[in-house]
């Protein structure tokens, strides 16, 4: 990856809609370069797409939590793995060193709705010894990672 490719990468960082008509008029290149080096680089695995990110308030999730997951075995994690991702609440899942083997992430309409999610579905998954969560209050900042 040479400059002009991080130079594309911060500017679709910034703005994953961004045209390719203006990455290559800031950047003095070509329509066609930009096409072809943003191939070149979703084909390399630098680039995995563009996501839409949701403003969870807005769309009526007012709780988050970050939850641990201490398994009864270690080797259950695939079959626990399978059972989170059913789960829509669960929008994140890790793999973590330390007392927990996995790592959630929750969101809930309330209270209410986080208890259902926690003591209904999450602790009825076989394997599942315990859990330990942590109430998000809100993100004070978050960003990918650096383009150097």
């Amino acid at each position: 990856m040479d400059n002009t490719d991080k130079e594309i990468l911060k500017l679709l960082s910034q703005d994953g809609r961004k045209p390719y008509s203006e990455i290559a008029k800031f950047l003095g290149i070509s329509n066609t370069m930009v096409h072809q080096r943003v191939s070149k680089m979703k084909q390399k695995g630098y680039l995995k797409g563009v996501e839409v990110v949701l403003d969870e308030r807005k769309m009526g999730y007012e709780w988050s939590a970050f939850t641990g997951i201490e398994l009864k075995e270690d080797s259950d994690s695939k079959a626990i793995i399978a059972a989170l991702e059913k789960i829509p609440e669960v929008i994140e899942c890790y793999y973590i060193t330390g007392k927990y083997t996995l790592y959630i992430r929750i969101v809930a309409r309330d209270s209410e709705h986080m208890r259902s999610v926690l003591y209904e579905k999450i602790d009825h998954i076989p394997g599942v010894l315990k859990t330990e969560s942590l109430i998000d209050f809100g993100t004070a900042f978050k960003r990918g990672v650096p383009i150097v």
